[in-house]
């Protein structure tokens, strides 16, 4: 396949690399000593920069306030993304791709203000039962005398849930014997919401995962999508599920450039015995391992976005080669940054060292949205249902 990329896509590409060389990095180890939380003024020169240089809302559509990227050019912005650590990029506005399938009215009142930076959404899906296997969630909805919904649902790793003043939460409409998976917009503001844990994690990032106890009474426009999009929680699950994994893989990608720029920049410059370090196969040996895996993992995760932007192409097909790229790309970087750390030595145990922040923050990409054994899952499925031929040909 032909990967170049148009002049727009290099000029995309240069200008995310710029935001991410002159706003981001900046501000990683300061946010670093802040346990992830930026200065308000700090945060707002992210987002405003980001408005300028038109590198918010790239995944929504032009007419509702987005940039209208195709999944190439997403991926393009989240590799550069990916060389940034803290997590910094988060303070960069968008909104969650399931929120274009709303109705006019929920786009009017929720997608466009967000997209403008005025709202801010959160996404609740786990649950404590409910980790790898999305299909096992146990909250509820039903319908109220009122006609509007009773929701009930314990939801766990909420990111930003901290911060939004809204959430998607997943939970099963309750229609006699039958649980049909729907997602709900739950504004902050209603009654029965209450923060149960808002627990440190391993990364220092700009926003929590709090775990979020809803009990609360909706109106019967709460349903995403409207009432025809009772039952299709699932289906509207998995397109942002696609979406961000291809989104992890890509910035996996630009996590690896990252470390190994800095990585060999050090090992040459370091003498040790008489000789640079990077001289030593014990130290040059393993990343060239992982420059390998770089190129390896960006081929994947490029081909992905193509075959993503191909309406011709069976979305099952994607579906898997998302979980490729992922599983392929998170277990690669994982690897890169543990190898660069044994390359700093005793430096790449301080934390104002970028290889020490990846090797904590790269760990969870092996988690969030579908573990790594979730993801072989997915692809041995694919091996099975479509056939191998057809699978590793797409």
């Amino acid at each position: 396949m032909d990967f170049d990329l148009t002049p727009a896509q290099r000029e995309l590409r240069d200008r995310v690399a710029g935001f991410v060389d002159d706003v981001l990095i900046p501000l990683e180890v300061p946010a670093e000593l802040a346990l992830g939380r930026l200065p308000t003024e700090d945060a707002e020169r992210v987002r405003r920069e980001a408005r300028a240089r038109k590198l918010d809302g790239g995944n929504h559509a032009a007419e509702l306030g987005g940039q209208g990227w195709s999944n190439l050019e997403q991926v393009i912005v989240h590799e550069e993304l990916g060389r940034n650590t803290n997590a910094v990029w988060w303070h960069v506005g968008g909104a969650y791709n399931v929120l274009a399938e709303g109705t006019p009215e929920q786009i009017e009142r929720y997608l466009r203000p967000t997209l403008r930076g005025e709202r801010c959404d959160a996404y609740a899906v786990t649950e404590r039962e409910a980790g790898s296997d999305a299909g096992g969630v146990a909250g509820t909805a039903e319908r109220t005398e009122s006609g509007g919904w009773r929701l009930r649902a314990e939801k766990w790793f909420v990111t930003t849930g901290d911060i939004a003043d809204y959430y998607i939460v997943m939970v099963n409409v309750v229609d006699g014997d039958a649980r049909l998976p729907t997602l709900f917009l739950v504004d902050r503001d209603v009654l029965g919401i209450e923060f149960l844990e808002d627990p440190p994690f391993t990364h220092n990032y700009p926003h929590g995962h709090p775990t979020i106890l809803f009990d609360v009474e909706l109106p019967a426009d709460a349903v995403l999508g409207g009432e025809e999009a009772i039952g299709r929680g699932d289906e509207l699950q998995n397109q942002w599920f696609v979406e961000e994994r291809i989104h992890i893989a890509a910035r996996c990608v630009g996590a690896m450039r990252r470390l190994l720029a800095e990585t060999v920049d050090w090992s040459l410059e370091r003498h040790q015995f008489g000789s640079r370090i990077f001289d030593f196969q014990g130290v040059s040996f393993p990343l060239a391992d992982s420059a390998a895996d770089c190129v390896a993992a960006r081929l994947m995760v490029y081909h992905c976005a193509a075959m993503a932007d191909d309406p011709a192409v069976d979305r099952k097909l994607v579906h898997a080669h998302a979980s490729m790229a992922k599983l392929f790309a998170a277990e690669a970087a994982y690897r890169c940054a543990d190898r660069c750390v044994q390359a700093f030595g005793g430096r790449g145990y301080m934390r104002t060292n970028v290889a020490e922040r990846f090797l904590r923050e790269l760990r969870v990409d092996r988690i969030w949205e579908g573990t790594s054994e979730i993801q072989r899952l997915i692809v041995a499925r694919g091996l099975e249902r479509r056939g191998v031929d057809r699978l590793l040909s797409a």
